[in-house]
C-alpha cells in the first residue's frame, strides 16, 4: 500500500532528475538531502529545489558538509541577508557567524546542568525582534559521543490541531515577545538595561499567517513570550500553558542526531525548536547564521 513517505512528489521528482534525494524524516516534518555539494556556489535550479524543499519540509539537513566559513554564509544568504544577534557571542572576524556552545549562550557545567534540564527550551529564534528572522543555517562542528540532539516541531501542525473552541478563542489576539525573558537573566544589570533600551518589548500575533505558504501557525513560545494582551494575569497564563504543550507533542517533531560537518536550515517562521541539553561533560559546538526577518501579520 502507498504511503506519504513513499511517493514521490514533484519536488522530489525535480531533484532526482539532478542527482538529488530528498528524504522525508516523518510524515510531517524534516527531510534530509543528499546529493548536493554545499561549498561551492549552486546553480539557481539547485538552490531553488533547496529553498523549495525548507518552505516545504520546514526543516532540512544535510551530512558531511565540510563548509569554509565563506561557504557557510553564502548558503545563508540563498534565503536572504544575514543578522548578528546582541548576546550570543560570534567566530572571531565574521560577526554574522554565531558561536553556539552549549546551548543558546548557556554553556553546560556542574552547576548549570541539573537546572538547565529542568528547563523549558522551546522557542522560535528572536521573536523579540519587531521582524523576527525567517531562516537559520546550523553547522556542527564539534558532537558529543552521546546526545545533544535537536528537535523541531511543526507550529503550523500544532495550530491545526488545536480544538476548534481554542482556535476561535486565540483568533485576533495578540502577545509581548521581551528579549529580557531569556537572555537578561545571562547578562550583568548594565547590559541589561541597555537590551531593554535596544530592545523594548514587541507584540506578534498569537497566530501568524505564513507570508509564502499562508499556513496558520501557532505563534507564541515559552522563551520569548511573556503575557497575552487584553486577558487577566492567570488567565493569559493558563491559555499560553495550553499553547506550549500543544508544541510539545510528539507527532508534531522531528529529532535530529548531529554528526560533525551536518548542516540544519529551518524555516523561523513555522516551527520551534529544542536543543537537547544531555550531553555534559562533552563538549557541543556549532555555528549558526541567522536570516533577516519580515513582518509578522495575522
Amino acid at each position: 500500500m502507498a504511503t506519504a513517505l513513499n511517493i514521490r512528489t514533484d519536488l522530489q521528482e525535480r531533484a532526482a532528475s539532478r542527482g538529488i534525494t530528498i528524504a522525508p524524516s516523518t510524515p510531517t516534518i524534516g527531510a534530509e538531502i543528499s546529493g548536493i555539494g554545499l561549498n561551492q556556489p549552486l546553480d539557481d535550479s539547485v538552490a531553488e529545489i533547496v529553498r523549495e524543499a525548507w518552505l516545504r519540509h520546514k526543516v532540512i539537513f544535510f551530512r558531511d558538509q565540510d563548509l569554509d566559513y565563506a561557504g557557510h554564509l553564502r548558503l545563508g544568504r540563498l534565503f536572504g541577508e544575514l543578522e548578528g544577534h546582541p548576546v550570543i557571542p560570534h567566530v572571531e572576524g565574521y560577526p554574522e557567524i554565531l558561536l553556539i556552545k552549549g546551548v543558546e549562550g548557556v554553556q553546560l557545567t556542574a552547576e548549570t546542568f541539573t537546572p538547565f534540564k529542568a528547563y523549558n527550551k522551546w522557542h522560535t529564534d528572536v521573536t523579540f525582534r519587531e521582524r523576527p528572522s525567517i531562516a537559520s543555517v546550523l553547522r556542527a562542528r564539534l558532537i558529543p559521543a552521546l546526545g545533544g540532539d535537536t528537535i523541531w516541531s511543526d507550529a503550523a501542525a500544532a495550530y491545526e490541531g488545536l480544538p476548534q473552541a481554542v482556535k476561535d478563542r486565540i483568533h485576533g489576539l495578540d502577545a509581548e515577545h521581551d528579549i529580557i525573558a531569556s537572555f537578561g537573566g545571562r547578562v550583568t544589570e548594565e547590559r541589561r538595561a541597555q537590551l531593554a533600551r535596544d530592545f523594548p518589548a514587541v507584540t506578534h500575533p498569537v497566530v501568524r499567517t505564513h507570508p509564502e505558504t499562508g499556513e496558520k501557525i501557532l505563534y507564541v513560545n515559552y522563551t520569548f513570550t511573556t503575557r497575552i494582551l487584553g486577558l487577566a494575569e492567570e488567565e493569559s497564563r493558563e491559555l499560553l500553558r495550553l499553547l506550549y504543550d500543544r508544541i510539545k507533542v510528539p507527532e508534531y517533531h522531528v529529532r535530529f542526531r548531529w554528526t560533525p560537518n551536518a548542516i540544519g536550515i529551518w524555516d523561523n517562521r513555522s516551527t520551534q525548536h529544542y536543543a537537547v541539553g544531555d550531553y555534559w561533560p562533552a563538549e557541543r559546538v556549532l555555528e549558526r547564521v541567522t536570516v533577516s526577518g519580515d513582518v509578522v501579520t495575522r
